[in-house]
């Protein structure tokens, strides 16, 4: 039980990553039709329309990653008091946020970008956390 209180912040950022970055690749599995309309009208006056089902893809798959490495890391930090997977999942986070605030900013979306970047905030923090 100690050894969870003393990474009682890791943990805990660990597990907001898993949540927000798991129900955003539920939701984007779950409705890809619905996704990909709503991106194309977000992005309807932007040069990137074409790329939106790669990047939709990609994003999927960084998302998956980003679950699986934080929930590794979970058990990583209980069982072998290591980071290396947290460390890979909050990077890899960081990279999927700064893909989301570039199509905020170039859609001149502001507001979404400003949200995104508290998320970012936490990942990074937890990136500086998990550095050996």
């Amino acid at each position: 039980m100690e050894h969870v209180l003393n990474h009682s912040a890791e943990l805990l950022i660990l597990l907001f990553l898993i949540i927000t970055f798991l129900m955003s690749f539920i939701d984007k599995v779950t409705d890809w039709k619905g996704n990909i309309s709503f991106l194309k009208s977000h992005f309807s006056e932007t040069f990137v329309v074409p790329l939106l089902p790669i990047t939709l893809v990609l994003i999927v798959i960084l998302e998956a990653l980003t679950t699986l490495f934080c929930s590794l890391g979970i058990f990583e930090i209980l069982a072998e008091k290591n980071t290396n997977y947290a460390q890979v999942g909050s990077i890899i986070s960081c990279v999927i946020l700064l893909l989301f605030l570039l199509g905020q900013r170039i859609t001149k979306d502001f507001d979404g970008a400003r949200n995104i970047t508290i998320y970012f905030i936490v990942s990074v923090f937890a990136v500086f956390l998990f550095q050996n």
